[in-house]
C-alpha cells in the first residue's frame, strides 16, 4: 500500500510508493561522464580561470599557478555579479533588482579523475574549511542575504565539468526552499521552545531505522519523507545555526561522515549522479530587513547538508501538484546503505 508522508520541514507531502518501485539493488546504471577536451580546472590550467580568490597551497607555490590542494575562484560564467547596487525597484505590480551576488567555484583538488569521497582525509577537511572561510566571508556583503553552497555530480545532476568542484551563490534575497525552513523552525520553536532539527535528531536515533551513519558529533539519516531514492541528510548532533561557527574539531566530523556517506552511494549505487547542498542560517546583518525577523535563529535553525541521489526523473505530476513520488521506502533505503562496505570497490558498467 503506497503511503503519504508529511515533511514537517518543507511543510508538503511525499507519496512513498514502493509498488511503483524497484529493489535498491536493482538502481545500478550506466556512468554518464561529461565530454571534455580541454579541463580549465587542472593543475597547469590556472590561467584560463579567473584569478584565485583563496587557495590552500604548498609552501613556496604561487598564487594563480601549480602547487595547490584547493583552489577557489569566480565562476567564469556568473549566474550574479558581485560589482553594483540591488537598486529595488517596481515595475507595474511587479518587483525586480539588479542581478547582485556572487559565484565562485571550489577546485576540490588538481587530480582531474579523483572524487570527494576518495580524497585524503586531511584534503578533505581543508576543503570543508574552505566552506567555512569563504562562506565567513561573503557574509561580511550586508548585500548579501543568504549564501549556498552546494555540489552537482554527473550530467543527470547537472555538472558540466567531470573535474571534482564545488559552487558558491551568494543572493540578495532569501531561495524559497531555505525560507520555508526557516519558517518551519521558527514556527516549531514558537510553540514548543525547542529546535526542530534537534527533535528530528532525536527521534531518528531513537527509532534507528533511517539512520546510515552516526559518529561522535553527526548523524546521517534517510529523511521520514524523503523526496528521493537514498536521499540522506547529515546534521551536526550539538545544535548549530551556522555553518561558519563550527570549528575544526567539528569540521573534521562533518568530512568523516561526508566521505563515509558518499562512499556508500558510491559503492551500492555505482557512481550515481548527484546533488548536495549545504543549509546554513541566513545573514542576520544584511540591510535591508525586517526588525527582528531573524530574532531567534541562533536557536530555532539547525544547518545540515542534503545529499540527493539523481536516480529517477522529476515528471508532469511532481512538476504540477509539488508531491514528489518516491519508489523506494527510506526504511529500506537506509538498511541497505548500512551493510554496505565503504571501503569496497564498485564495477563501472560501460
Amino acid at each position: 500500500m503506497p503511503e503519504l508522508r508529511f515533511d514537517p520541514v518543507q511543510l508538503r507531502w511525499v507519496i512513498i510508493s514502493t509498488e511503483r518501485g524497484r529493489r535498491p539493488s536493482q538502481f545500478h546504471q550506466k556512468t554518464e561522464h561529461t565530454k571534455t577536451s580541454f579541463c580549465p580546472f587542472c593543475a597547469g590550467n590556472e590561467e584560463t580561470t579567473p584569478p584565485e580568490i583563496y587557495a590552500v597551497r604548498e609552501n613556496g607555490s604561487h598564487v594563480n599557478g601549480p602547487g595547490w590542494k584547493v583552489r577557489v575562484v569566480a565562476n567564469k560564467f556568473p549566474a550574479l555579479q558581485i560589482e553594483g547596487e540591488m537598486d529595488r525597484q517596481a515595475e507595474g505590480m511587479y518587483d525586480k533588482m539588479n542581478g547582485v551576488g556572487a559565484h565562485e567555484v571550489i577546485i576540490e583538488t588538481p587530480d582531474h579523475d579523483k572524487q570527494l569521497h576518495e580524497l585524503e582525509f586531511d584534503h578533505l577537511v581543508d576543503i570543508f574549511k574552505t566552506y567555512r572561510f569563504r562562506l565567513t566571508d561573503l557574509m561580511k556583503d550586508n548585500r548579501l542575504r543568504y549564501v549556498l553552497i552546494f555540489k552537482n555530480h554527473g550530467v543527470r545532476a547537472g555538472a558540466s565539468l567531470a573535474h571534482p568542484h564545488t559552487q558558491i551563490i551568494a543572493t540578495p534575497i532569501t531561495p524559497k526552499t531555505v525560507a520555508i525552513e526557516f519558517d518551519s523552525a521558527r514556527a516549531h520553536y514558537n510553540v514548543k521552545e525547542r529546535c526542530l532539527f534537534c527533535d528530528m535528531i532525536r527521534a531518528e536515533i531513537d527509532d534507528g531505522r533511517r539512520i546510515v551513519y552516526d559518529n561522535d558529533g553527526y548523524v546521517g539519516f534517510a529523511p521520514f519523507a524523503a523526496r528521493f531514492p537514498f536521499e540522506t541528510w547529515i546534521m551536526p548532533k550539538k545544535h548549530s545555526h551556522d555553518y561558519s561557527l563550527s570549528d575544526d574539531e567539528s569540521i573534521a566530523n562533518f568530512a568523516k561522515a561526508v566521505k563515509d556517506i558518499l562512499a556508500r552511494l558510491n559503492v551500492s549505487l555505482s557512481n550515481p549522479p548527484y546533488n548536495f547542498v549545504l543549509h546554513t542560517g541566513p545573514n542576520v546583518n544584511a540591510q535591508p530587513r525586517r526588525p527582528n525577523h531573524w530574532g531567534t535563529i541562533e536557536h530555532d535553525f539547525h544547518w545540515h547538508l542534503e545529499i540527493i541521489p539523481r536516480l529517477t526523473r522529476v515528471a508532469g505530476f511532481e512538476w504540477g501538484s509539488g508531491f514528489y513520488i518516491n519508489p523506494v521506502q527510506p526504511e529500506e533505503a537506509a538498511r541497505f546503505l548500512r551493510e554496505i562496505n565503504p571501503d569496497a570497490k564498485y564495477e563501472p558498467e560501460e
